[in-house]
């Protein structure tokens, strides 16, 4: 073999064993491309996927309203790490495949970190996709417990369904002293599903007998069959749960169905007020729901932060804002204080944080889940009042 020869096969089999190389690495690397791309930028840039649209609208528009507001107080401090922050968003109607589509388009934005994924369904979808990447991924708001389990680099702001689940089955025995409960579930919800599961095996291990469990469907408006059933049962307590809208055309049909349970919720109750004609919150009068901030907290930090939204937005917050706001201080005192916004070493400090904000105290557990305490809110002539605590997720 002649000289020229030997120097192409040697240069062929060079670039076979680098494009080799090349692929065993290749999520490593774009790892390591993203965590780093941004070092030397002066801005860091944030962003998310929400249904700023649609029926669930008002979840995504709140939670990117908190996230606003706090951003434009970091800016005004300075940024993090003295450098200002920039946002973008993604409309994703709530739906799966527009979630991911969006995340896509954060990626190629080149964003240091994701926040949103509003809804359980999107955020778990966003959640998978992010993991291969290994970008910092926090959901200010998506209960559904299977979006952190198992990915290093997803985190939430907001406790998890089965918690939940437990903390309304406790409440019901031990505030409420029920004896017999009745469930009413959403079949097309994986968050009413999954909250209701565990509400009627915990209540049962408490030892209240569980006298009927009736289901719907998303598209369903009329509950006169099911609500027939439950009034036969006379339980003590009827759990509803579900989102707002539901709860909003559900609550006035138990009324006029005659069944005197106490009614029970979970977090997607909040802003139900909103949606329902004032003639009709006679129907909610006395009745409760779990909630991871309350507006009638006295401490300087939730009072200023109801001031600001108010006079910014027009509106009291929810606590899909109070989620949303809560984030982006969490995040920047994580970036803080692992002093960089690469991916891995922020998550690291995440790991790690001891974190205060509006929506509570909490550090992180095995499964990036944060460890706090629920709050149940009880409606009463068309307000929201604080109730009691209602236990810890240890």
């Amino acid at each position: 073999m002649n000289l020229r020869k030997k120097f192409a096969v040697g240069m062929l089999l060079a670039g076979l064993f680098l494009s080799a190389c090349g692929n065993e690495g290749g999520n490593e690397s774009k790892k390591a491309d993203g965590a780093n791309k941004q070092e030397a930028s002066e801005t860091i840039k944030l962003g998310n996927s929400a249904p700023l649209t649609g029926p669930l609208s008002i979840y995504g528009q709140t939670t990117n309203n908190g996230i606003k507001l706090a951003l434009e107080e970091v800016n005004a401090n300075g940024g993090i790490l003295g450098k200002k922050v920039d946002w973008v968003e993604y409309d994703d109607k709530g739906e799966i495949t527009d979630a991911v589509t969006n995340y896509n388009k954060l990626m190629e934005d080149k964003v240091d970190a994701i926040f949103g994924g509003v809804p359980s369904k999107p955020a778990l979808a966003i959640a998978e996709s992010s993991v291969n990447d290994g970008v910092l991924y926090i959901t200010p708001t998506a209960t559904q417990a299977n979006i952190t389990e198992g990915k290093p680099n997803v985190f939430r702001t907001c406790f998890t369904d089965p918690f939940q689940g437990e903390v309304l089955a406790n409440f019901s025995k031990e505030k409420l002293n029920a004896k017999k409960v009745a469930i009413l579930r959403n079949q097309s919800s994986d968050f009413s599903m999954g909250v209701a599961d565990v509400f009627e095996k915990k209540a049962k291990e408490l030892g209240m007998e569980v006298v009927a469990d009736e289901s719907y469907g998303d598209s369903d408006t009329d509950f006169k069959a099911q609500l027939t059933n439950v009034r036969g049962q006379n339980p003590d307590v009827l759990f509803i749960p579900d989102y707002y809208e539901k709860v909003a055309l559900i609550a006035p049909q138990v009324k006029e169905a005659g069944i005197e349970a106490t009614l029970v919720g979970a977090d997607g109750w909040d802003t139900v007020l909103s949606v329902m004609d004032e003639s009709s919150f006679s129907s909610l009068d006395n009745s409760y729901f779990s909630n991871q901030f309350t507006l009638e907290d006295p401490s300087e930090e939730v009072q200023t932060f109801l001031k600001n939204y108010k006079e910014k937005f027009g509106e009291i917050p929810s606590t899909f804002a109070a989620e949303g706001y809560d984030t982006v201080y969490l995040y920047k005192q994580a970036v803080e204080a692992a002093g960089t916004t690469e991916w891995a070493k922020v998550i690291e400090a995440l790991k790690k944080v001891e974190f205060k904000g509006v929506t509570g105290s909490f550090t992180y557990d095995e499964n990036n889940n944060p460890v706090k305490t629920a709050k149940m809110i009880r409606i009463e002539n068309g307000e929201y009042k604080f109730d009691s605590d209602a236990g810890t997720n240890k």
